[in-house]
């Protein structure tokens, strides 16, 4: 049975629907990049019930792909909490690894769609391609049809109290996507010269971070919105964005989602594999500098190499300077 009613949708496999359960418990950018593959399996499956296990805290942003509930998953440490044999499909968007194979192997699904192995046909993994193709890919290789640009989100349920704000977010996950303070703040403060309304975002751990910016960049306290929005509140804030400056993180996927104008700085990862659809969306970096360490302790050379003046000739480019 569920381990929270709370967290899955009116009408749970009691209602008689057949279960389709997607696995991928990473963070708000995987799950954006997986907005193509999870379109597509809910146009594939009209009649069943679709459960989304990943981290409890995306249950704003899984609620906007349409159709799925959250069913929370902090990891791969931990069984996924469905009883064993209820659900019907089984799709693994999380990874190759036999931890995630071994989750949705447990919950003994009908149907197992996933890459190649040793008890389940599928595509071989392959490593040097765009995750949002690699997943479509897979929903191709088992007969479902998928485009990898269709990255929309539906509309947030609440609007922004900052409409039209330019998102400078300065927050990543890890040490080595973090972009220098003073650059940042640098580019911010020119964008508030020019007339732009300079908001700077990050998590509640990266607020000291985010004050430093905006002090440096001659921005009011006010403007500092990080630590103080929850994840809904942060996505109609990028949704009616006027342009998002940001490193390769889930701020970036979100103006993708709602084709918002940004500026995508890559460090470790290589945009080959993460870059935005076409659009409004110009990407920065150095791949000659490239060390490609996601973990490490300090800044990537490739996202080092890339200057402030840069970033805001991007914004020229746009046509937002």
């Amino acid at each position: 049975m569920f381990g929270n009613q709370d967290e899955v949708p009116t009408g749970s496999v009691r209602d008689g629907r057949p279960l389709l359960l997607v696995l991928r418990a990473l963070q708000l950018g995987d799950l954006l990049v997986a907005v193509p593959a999870l379109h597509a399996l809910r146009r594939a499956y009209p009649d069943h019930l679709l459960l989304y296990a990943g981290p409890a805290w995306l249950r704003d942003a899984v609620a906007l792909v349409g159709g799925y509930g959250l069913l929370p998953a902090a990891g791969l440490s931990e069984p996924l909490a469905v009883e064993q044999g209820s659900v019907d499909v089984g799709v693994n968007l999380h990874g190759r690894g036999p931890e995630s194979q071994l989750l949705i192997e447990a919950v003994g699904a009908r149907q197992v769609i996933s890459h190649a192995s040793e008890n389940w046909d599928g595509p071989d993994w392959v490593e040097d391609i765009h995750e949002r193709r690699r997943w479509t890919r897979l929903l191709q290789w088992h007969g479902i049809a998928a485009n990898p640009d269709d990255v929309r989100l539906n509309p947030p349920t609440v609007q922004t109290q900052w409409p039209d704000a330019t998102v400078v977010h300065v927050g990543a996950a890890f040490a080595s996507r973090l972009w220098p303070e003073g650059r940042f703040a640098e580019v911010a403060g020119r964008l508030a010269d020019s007339g732009h309304r300079v908001v700077v975002t990050g998590s509640r751990a990266e607020r000291a971070r985010s004050l430093a910016v905006a002090a440096q960049a001659g921005l009011p306290e006010e403007s500092v919105l990080a630590g103080q929005l929850s994840l809904g509140a942060l996505i109609a804030l990028v949704a009616d964005a006027r342009l998002v400056v940001s490193a390769d993180t889930g701020a970036a996927h979100l103006a993708t989602a709602y084709r918002r104008p940004s500026v995508v700085l890559f460090g470790p990862a290589r945009p080959e594999q993460w870059h935005p659809p076409p659009g409004q969306h110009i990407v920065l970096t150095k791949a000659e500098l490239r060390r490609g360490d996601p973990f490490a302790e300090d800044p990537d050379p490739a996202l080092l190499g890339v200057r402030a003046q840069e970033v805001l000739d991007a914004v020229r480019v746009l046509g937002l300077l």
